[in-house]
This record gives C-alpha cells, sequence and structure tokens, in this order.
C-alpha cells in the first residue's frame, strides 16, 4: 500500500510517499481501506519529533479516517465487509489501508461524504469529552471558545449551541469572523485587536464564562482564570504556546474554580469506545439530521501530505484540512 512517511523529526519537508505491506487486523479491529483522512494539530506535533506515538500505535502520521471495511477480526462483532465508517486511530491514517479498533468505528452520518466523515472523529470525540464530560457543559451557560476557526474550533461552537449554550470564541484574522457566527457563535473576539478577558467581562456583564476549552496554554492560562464566572470550568486540551505557567492560586480558590485537562490518544481501546458510544447515542442523531456538519476547507491528495502540512501550519484555514486518499 501507499503510505506517507518521515523522513525524520522536522518540516513538512520531511514528508515523502513510500510503500508498506498493507496491516492485518487483530481479533478485535478492523481493517479499513481509506477514503480520506484528516489532518490535525497533533499530526504536525508527531511530525516535528514532540509528540511521539503511544506504544503498540503505527508510526504513520493519521488519527482519523473515512473509508469501507475489507476484512474483520475473528472476534469483531459490530461490523462486517463492505460497510461504510469513519474511525478514531492512534496513527497510521495516512496510507491507503489501516486498521482499527472495532468500538472506536463509527457509521458515516446520513449524507455525508468520505471527505466530511473523515473529518469527524478526532475533533468530535475531543469536544465531547471534554467540553460536555470534562467541562459538564449545560444548557443556558455560556462556553468561551479559543480558536473558533480551526476544526476543534467549528466543532465546540456547533455542538455547544445544539446542546442550548450561549458560545463565544476568539479568532485571529477578520475572515473568521462571520464564519464563526454562521456556525452559531453568538460573540466573536479578535485577539489581536482587543483583550479577550475584557470582551468577556463587558459582555456578561463582570460575572464571566462558565467553561472555557483552551489550546494555547502559556499567557493564556491566568487570562483566563480572570474570564471565569464562580463555579466556572477550564479545559485545557494543548498548549501551543507553552505549558509553563504562573497564577495566583486564590483566584482559583476564591472563585472555586475547575481546571481540567485530557489528551485523547493514550487513552485506552475501552476508553475510546465509551466515548464513540456516547457520540452515537447523542451527537450523531444530530449528524443525521443534518443540524451538524464539519467545516471542510480544502482536500489534498495524499502525496500531497506536505502542502497540506504547510497549510495547516499556517492557519490560513476556517475548518478541517483533509487528505482525498481515492
Amino acid at each position: 500500500m501507499k503510505v506517507i512517511e518521515m523522513t525524520k523529526p522536522g518540516g513538512p519537508e520531511v514528508l515523502v510517499v513510500a510503500e508498506r505491506p498493507i496491516p492485518k487486523p487483530a481479533e478485535n479491529e478492523v481493517l479499513i481501506k481509506v477514503h480520506a483522512a484528516g489532518i490535525n494539530r497533533p499530526d504536525c506535533a508527531q511530525r516535528q519529533g514532540t509528540y511521539p506515538p503511544p506504544p503498540g500505535a503505527s508510526d504513520l502520521l493519521g488519527l482519523e479516517v473515512s473509508g469501507e471495511v475489507v476484512d474483520v477480526g475473528s472476534k469483531v462483532t459490530q461490523w462486517s465487509k463492505g460497510d461504510y465508517v469513519c474511525a478514531l486511530v492512534s496513527g497510521g491514517g495516512y496510507a491507503e489501508y489501516v486498521v482499527a479498533p472495532e468500538g472506536q468505528c463509527l457509521p458515516i452520518p446520513y449524507d455525508l461524504d468520505f471527505v466530511h466523515a473523515a473529518a469527524l472523529p478526532e475533533t468530535f470525540f475531543t469536544v465531547w469529552t471534554n467540553v460536555f464530560e470534562s467541562g459538564q457543559l449545560k444548557k443556558g451557560e455560556i462556553i468561551l471558545v479559543h480558536g473558533g476557526s480551526g476544526g476543534i474550533g467549528t466543532t465546540a461552537i456547533q455542538l455547544s449551541r445544539q446542546m442550548g449554550a450561549k458560545v463565544f470564541t476568539t479568532v485571529g484574522k477578520e475572515s473568521a469572523v462571520q464564519p464563526c457566527l454562521d456556525l452559531g457563535a453568538d460573540k466573536v473576539i479578535q485577539y489581536k485587536k482587543e483583550d479577550f478577558v475584557t470582551a468577556v467581562k463587558d459582555a456578561t456583564g463582570g460575572r464571566g464564562v462558565d467553561v472555557i476549552l483552551d489550546m494555547v496554554g502559556g499567557e493564556y492560562f491566568p487570562r483566563n482564570i480572570e474570564c471565569l464566572a464562580p463555579m466556572g470550568r477550564l479545559v485545557q486540551i494543548a498548549t501551543l504556546q507553552g505549558a509553563n505557567v504562573s497564577f495566583d492560586i486564590r483566584k482559583m480558590m476564591s472563585k472555586r474554580l475547575t481546571i481540567t485537562g485530557s489528551t485523547l490518544r493514550p487513552r485506552s481501546v475501552e476508553e475510546k469506545s465509551r466515548i464513540a458510544k456516547n457520540l452515537r447515542d447523542h451527537v450523531w442523531p444530530l449528524l443525521n439530521k443534518g443540524r451538524l456538519k464539519p467545516v471542510i476547507f480544502k482536500t489534498f491528495k495524499l502525496e500531497q501530505a506536505r502542502e497540506a502540512h504547510e497549510l495547516m501550519e499556517s492557519s490560513a484555514h476556517t475548518g478541517k484540512i483533509v487528505l482525498n486518499v481515492l
């Protein structure tokens, strides 16, 4: 099969086309003929050498795919050959075939093509477990989503709004404002033009927001603390501007805040399968009704993975970048 390999850790130029044997599914896995694969920030981090795959995972990049099941392990009960699925994988998505645990596969929602389906798993798994499980976002509350124009951001805006929350978001460019409003954001803050702490306090009468989803870290951390309302929850999912922070812990104590965070990739198959079941029960009906849809910015051929990574790192996109493998 054709795959994309890294010659060494580095920039997008280290991604090259190669050939490898088609993998064989273990007893609880399915083999998927990949039609499309999503591009995500963790892929770039792995390429740079700062986000190694967990033990036992493929060394190839790629955390989400869509395609056709072409083989099943001896103990697989949920899927059969010929089923169309999208799947969360721990690696190996930048290839013509990939294996996935059966519990991490989901049916392709009604009326979605393979490109849109490939953009679902990584972002929807991440948003569901962090915003609604860890963050406990409820109907009528306010969430601040940092980076509203990215794959995580566009998903969090839509899903939070569908669940009855009010949504604020930050963006870095003027061109992202209207798309975020169109997705359901109530307020879009251009962080290069205005201080998001001031904007949040002005918009809430000084109260603040109930939940913050942040992938920036660094200097954003103490500013997020300022933005939170009493009993607010900060959910950290990445540290693009640094992992070491300093803040006055008394502010957390006085407002009775909860600070939490997670990464998705190292979780067990059992945990990811549980999240997949919750998505199928609570989110897939919304997708099937057309009330949610991933935002696709641009597609590339598998052989153009380098160009796809260059676009991802430019932050010029709004929504998802996808490799069209077929």
